[in-house]
Order: C-alpha cells, then structure tokens, then sequence
C-alpha cells in the first residue's frame, strides 16, 4: 500500500537532486523571509501520541511550551525526542510522528519536513526499546568493534520509526569520579575514550543516523565534581586530555553533529567560545556538520554565566560563535534573535550560515527530495487508518538486539578480586543480600528509557524484560537454595535490615552481596545526571552492611551495579571476590551470574580506577608525578584497583619480546613483537595495553598514559604473535609554545596488562630535531596478531 504524500509546490532548484546539497541550500536560502530563516534554527519538545495523532508540545518547568499554529506556518528546524518523552507504542508513535511531520510540511510554503531527534546513550530512548549497557561498560569492554555494531543496530530502530539525528555518544574523559554523569562516560583515558566513541559514532552514521559528539569541551572537569560547575583547566590540560577523542571521531567517525558543553572553562562558557566552536572544531579540523544547543545552553548564556544582558544578546553570541541550532524548544532564537536582527545588533549573515548548514544536513537526510515520503520503515506497506492495529508491530527489543546487548554485558563484567571462590561449585546455600539483589532497574543507567521516563509513569508497564540477579540466580544455580535479604536500601535504612542480612550470611555457604546505585535525575539517584556526591564512599549505610557481613566470616562475593567507582574499604583485603558492573544493561544480570557460576570466563577491564579512600579526589591514572603517592603528603591517591585491571579463569604468558627498532626520529616509528599464550583450562581473553612513559619532556607529562590497545581472544592453550609498529607521533604533546610537537629523547614503552600490571618495559629514544605536529597526525599503533 502506497502511503506518498508529496505535500511540496511545484519543483524548484532545491527539490533538484542533480544538484549539490550547497546549491540546493543556497537557493533556498535566497527564497526565505527572515523569519523562515530562524524558524529552521529551533527545535520544539514534543511527545508523540499514543493513540497515533500528532505530537503534542512537552510541559516542561523550564520553558511555556509554543502556540504550533503560530509556529508551523513559518517551519520548524528540529522534533526534540518525539519517543523520549512519554511512554508510546514504538508503532503508534512512528504513525504519530508521520503525521506530524506531514502536518508540519503542509503548513510552511517550502513544505520542509522537521529533523526529529532522540536519545540514544545507551539504547534508543524509547518504550520498548532495547537498554544497553551504559558508555562506562562499553569502556570496561576494551572492544571498539563491539560497541559500533551495538551502535549501527540502535541507528537501525531509529531510522525505522522516522528518527534522523541521536544524541549520543559523551566523549568527555573522566576528571572527577563524583560527578554524577560518570556512568554516560567511556572512561578516564583520552585515548580509550576515543576510539570506543568513534567506533560508536561510525556505526550510528552507517545506519543514517546523525551522531551527535557531546559534551564540547570540557563539562566532566567541573569543579569538585559538580553538574554545571565551572572548569578550571589549562590549555595543555584541555588540548591533551579534553580535546582528542572529539579530535578522533570528527576525524574518523564523520559525525554530523557537535553538542556544546554547558560549563565554562575559565570564564569562557562553550555556547560563546568561538574559537573553540568555530576555529578548533571547524576551520582546524574540518568539522562541516551542525552545532546544537545542549537543552536550554543558550539561555544559560545569561541565567547561568551572565555573558548575555538579554535573550537577543544570547543569541547573538551563540550564533556568532557557531551554535547553529537551539534547543530543546525556541527561545532566544525567536522573537528575540527577530528583534536582534531588525535592530542591527546582529547581522542576517550569521543567521545565514547557521541555516546553511541546517539545509545541508536536511538535503543529505532527503527531507527536501521532491518525492519525500513521510511514512517510515517500520510502517512501510502498512494500513495506517486504523491506528490500534498497528499497536504491536514494531519491536525496538529484537533477538538480535538483545544478543549484542547480551554480548556486551558479558564482556564488560570486571573481577577485581578473586581468592579462589569463584567460580562458585555448586554452594548449597547462598544468602544474595543488599538492596540491588531484588531491584529490576538495578541494571539501568539514568538515561535508559525505564529510568528517565518510565518512572514517572509507573502505572505503564516497563516494556523490556529486566530479570532481577534474585531470578538469575536461582536460574543459575537450581540446585542451591537461594535466601534473599535487603540489609538497606541504596541510599537510606532498612529498619532491622542489617541484622536480617547477618544472620542470613551466618547460614549461608557463601554470601553474594548486591550493592551500588540507583540511577537517577537531579539527586533523585545516587548515579546520573545531577546526581554528584561528596565523596567516593559508597551510599547510604551499603558500607556498614557490607562490614557487618565480612565480620559473619562467611565468604563474600561483593557485586556492584553502579554507574561509578566506589571505595569498597575492607572488601578489598577481607572478600572473597569483587565483581564490578557498571549498569549493564538488560541482560546484566545473567551476565552477571553466567560469571559467578563460571558459565562466562571475565574479561572486562577498569576503564575508570577503583579508589582506596573515599575522600581522594579528584584523581584518576593520568596524573603527573606531583600526584602520585610521596612523602610530602600524607594523603595517597593510589587506587585499589587501577585502570586496565581485571581478571579471568584463564591464565595468560607473556614472552619472547624482540625489539625490532628501539631508536628512531621523531618522525619514524618504533617496532616490537612478543608471544602471547592462553596457558589455562578454558578460552579466555586478555587486553594488551601499550602505555608511554616520558622521563624528560618540556613541560610536565603524566607518569604514563595509554596509547594503543588490543583485545585478544585464545583458546585454551593457543598462541599468538604479537606486532606493534608504534608512530614517534603518540609521543606528542602540547609543548611550551601552545603547539603539539614530538620532542626528542629518552622514552619508556610499557607493555602491560593493566596500568600497574608492567609484562615488558622497552627502553626508546627518538632522535632528531623538535618536530611540530598538527591535527593530521597519526593517532594509533598497529597492532597485528598472528596464530603460532
């Protein structure tokens, strides 16, 4: 069944295919009044209809939502998250946005449809959809091709509903282990960071999607950890911390769009930095997509960093800057940004490029195809006139989703610690205690549908299965006899809780305690956005439960389902076993016991440390020498568990290091090889790490840092030779002058299984004179296998 409805005018220069997407842009450009013109530069919150009309605007406490019937007539640039607002058939809400778009490009004079938006952190943000593991466990996973097949099957259910651009993947390195978007991070390693973003962004951009980079630039380094605090960095801090992973994926990834960052880096908020916007982002790197407004960014300029007197002065600056659209709804970008203009204050010239390159992605997405059809994929061949058939069809949960989602979960579970307990045989009796034993949602991060929308909605069924680890585990260990106390809740008291869970572990052969996070908004969580703490130590009286249960003697294998790192005191000496998980996801939970019952051999490794104290922040492995334990302080920041650590149930040997080129110039490269084997009783794998330690530079390095990285999967007893050609480029940093440069000298590669865990370290030297780089330098090792 044919459902076309071209609703555009007769044919003009840009419905012209045969034409570039510049061109048709330009001419539309020429067509439009003024107000045409904005009304592509804003975005209005809506919520799709579960009965199948048209979207209806969002009530939000920030914002009056608009009069659509005085808006439409003029356009509309952007639909912010038509399915992440309100729980809604994935079918009906696809019919519902159709309709609203038909509507929307019946009503302006160009028949321009709107670019609809959504969420997609870790999963479609939409009912039903399937919830991935959070960007933390996509780290914790070391496997970039992994995420980027994840990335391209949320890219697919996006496009199938009528969803053009997602906002996601967040490259900003971890700074602070309180701030609470830590779960939506990949890590605290620059490089780690990049690659699994640009994986992510690659597979989202194959499957048609706009990919979004956020938070652009410098939003995880907020003072003491706080959501929207202001970042006190350097400029070498910012350049050879902050900026690389963006740097990699505009370079690798192509994405289309760039989100600012809401904080300002000394003084200078994103939304206003042109030279971070417009200089960095696009005339050095070449970046040709469009800049978004992080929700209510622009407004900020003047309710939050007072740089703007007025709306219009707001806009004005974000424009001026390269902020191209605002959202999530219109602001400054209407009647002020109108009177701006009529004002003289700021010039239709920017306005003009901002729309240029909005009409450009449009073009490219096929919105101004003069055959342009509204119905999507997942409604394509379908009888739309009777909408509660449709209730159903679409299934955002498919097999094979949750089989990457499985998958990932299994490969981003981290051991810490093991004394030999695990895996578990057969225990007649496990006590499972802690407040995360029983919880649904235990697995879900703050921007999974069920927690940031669902929640409010809680008569509406979750729409996903989320087994409880109480029902995994009984699946898991049939012949055991499964006792199950709280102890407390997450972040407050169980009346007598404790008691119960002491004499249930009393009992017990062995203790399986469920501790960590709730996933939150605004302090409604003890993980998520908004939701920052004082310090690292776990919540609420977790940590008292879990010292009550160590003083029982019955051995104790710690689990964590958390969106950050935590303290865990004694447990780290006195557990018999410490497995972390950072919200994986649906299928967390029976990844989480296919590894106590050895079903999963662990294979995840820390993208973030586990600290020893509490207290020591911020503090994360990239640090300088200055920030590693001495005798000038009596605080130590070393970690417990360090970046790169985890362990398995196989056993792995290194040897047989050949250095091919120890000595090179600053433009050559390095060379080595070495013998990997799985010397244990099952299939296994093991992450090599490469990190750079710099003795003597120009200005102050840290201790080390990783430059390049390979996961390797071996059968019981196989081998492998491994080949790493390292380029002098990843020895660069940005020197005194402000420039990236390589500096000759004396170098120390570390060739480890973790970032404490050193199998070779290679002495280098580069030789030669001081060699500037730029932006098209190389930025990874190869790194070959080869069978023996």
């Amino acid at each position: 069944m044919n459902h076309r409805q071209n609703t555009r005018p007769a044919r003009h220069a840009w419905h012209d295919a045969t034409l570039s997407a510049e061109a048709r842009a330009d001419a539309l450009i020429a067509a439009m009044t003024l107000r045409e013109k904005t009304a592509q530069l804003v975005g209005v919150w809506v919520g799709a209809s579960d009965e199948g009309g048209e979207v209806a605007p969002h009530q939000h406490e920030m914002e009056e939502p608009p009069d659509l019937d005085e808006l439409l007539p003029h356009g509309l640039g952007q639909l912010t998250r038509p399915f992440g607002t309100t729980p809604v058939d994935p079918a009906i809400g696809a019919l519902s946005l159709l309709r609203s778009q038909q509507r929307i490009a019946a009503a302006n004079r160009f028949g321009i449809p709107a670019l609809a938006h959504d969420e997609c952190l870790a999963g479609f943000a939409a009912w039903g959809a399937t919830a991935y593991p959070v960007p933390l466990s996509w780290g914790a996973t070391f496997n970039p091709a992994l995420v980027g097949r994840m990335a391209e099957s949320i890219g697919r259910d996006m496009r199938s509903v009528g969803v053009h651009q997602g906002l996601a993947p967040v490259l900003d390195v971890v700074r602070d282990a309180r701030w609470g978007r830590v779960e939506e991070t990949i890590g605290e390693d620059p490089y780690l960071v990049g690659t699994v973003a640009t994986a992510y962004v690659q597979g989202l951009e194959r499957a048609g999607i706009v990919a979004t980079l956020k938070h652009f630039a410098g939003y995880s380094a907020s003072r003491a950890g706080r959501n929207l605090a202001p970042v006190s960095m350097g400029p070498r801090e910012r350049a050879d911390v902050i900026l690389p992973p963006f740097e990699m994926a505009v370079r690798e990834g192509r994405p289309r769009s760039v989100m600012h960052a809401y904080t300002d880096t000394d003084g200078m908020p994103s939304a206003a930095d042109e030279a971070l916007l417009t200089g960095l982002l696009r005339d050095t790197w070449g970046f040709t997509g469009t800049v978004v407004a992080d929700y209510f960014g622009v407004a900020f300029l003047k309710t939050l960093h007072g740089v703007a007197e007025d709306w219009a002065d707001a806009a004005g600056l974000a424009l001026a800057s390269g902020v191209d659209v605002e959202l999530p709804t219109v602001k400054t970008f209407g009647q002020p940004l109108l009177d701006a203009v009529e004002a003289g204050s700021v010039p239709e010239s920017v306005i003009d490029r901002a729309l240029r390159r909005v009409l450009v992605q449009k073009v490219e997405l096929g919105l101004l195809d003069a055959d342009w059809d509204p119905v999507p994929g997942a409604l394509a061949d379908t009888d739309l006139s009777e909408p509660e058939r449709l209730r159903g069809l679409v299934d955002l949960d498919r097999p094979a989703n949750r089989a990457i989602a499985t998958e990932l979960a299994e490969q981003a579970v981290v051991l810490l610690r093991n004394d030999g307990v695990l895996p578990l045989d057969r225990p007649r009796r496990i006590a499972l205690i802690g407040p995360n034993g029983d919880e649904p949602t235990a697995v879900l991060g703050c921007y999974s549908f069920p927690v940031h929308v669902g929640s409010q909605h809680p008569k509406t069924p979750v729409g996903i299965e989320l087994p409880t680890l109480r029902e995994t585990l009984t699946a898991e260990f049939p012949g055991s006899e499964l006792w199950t106390v709280r102890g407390v809740t997450v972040d407050g008291t169980d009346p007598g809780g404790i008691a119960d869970a002491v004499r249930a572990a009393r009992t017990a052969d062995v203790v399986v305690l469920a501790l960590g996070d709730r996933a939150g908004l605004f302090g409604r969580g003890t993980s998520g956005e908004g939701c920052d703490v004082q310090t690292l130590d776990l919540p609420g009286l977790q940590r008292e439960l879990l010292e009550a249960v160590l003083d029982t003697g019955t051995p104790v294998v710690l689990t964590l389902l958390a969106g950050r790192p935590y303290a865990l005191g004694r447990a780290v000496t006195e557990a018999a076993a410490i497995v972390q998980c950072f919200f994986p996801g649906e299928a967390g939970t029976r990844a989480l016991a296919g590894v106590l019952s050895g079903r999963i051999n662990p294979s995840g490794r820390l993208p973030v440390s586990v600290p020893a104290h509490p207290g020591v922040q911020p503090s994360t492995y990239l640090a300088a020498r200055l920030a590693q334990a001495g005798e000038v302080s009596n605080i130590d920041p070393t970690p417990a568990y360090v970046f790169g650590h985890g362990l398995g149930y196989s056993e792995f040997t290194w040897s047989d290091l050949a250095v091919d080129t120890a000595e090179t110039g600053t433009d050559g490269e390095f060379g080595f090889a070495f013998d990997l084997r799985n010397t244990g009783g099952r299939a296994g794998s093991e992450v090599v790490q490469l990190y750079l330690h710099d003795p003597v530079a120009g200005v102050v390095q840290p201790e080390q840092r990783l430059v390049g990285y390979r996961r390797i999967e071996l059968d019981s007893g196989a081998g492998c030779r491994v080949t790493v050609r390292l380029p002098a480029d990843l020895a660069s940093f940005t020197g005194r002058e402000g420039r990236r440069i390589v500096e000759p000298g004396a170098l120390e590669l570390r060739i480890a299984a973790s970032g404490s865990d050193v199998r070779f370290a290679v002495p280098l030297r580069l030789t030669g004179p001081v060699r500037p780089l730029d932006h098209t330098r190389r930025l990874h090792a190869d790194v070959s296998v080869q069978g023996l």
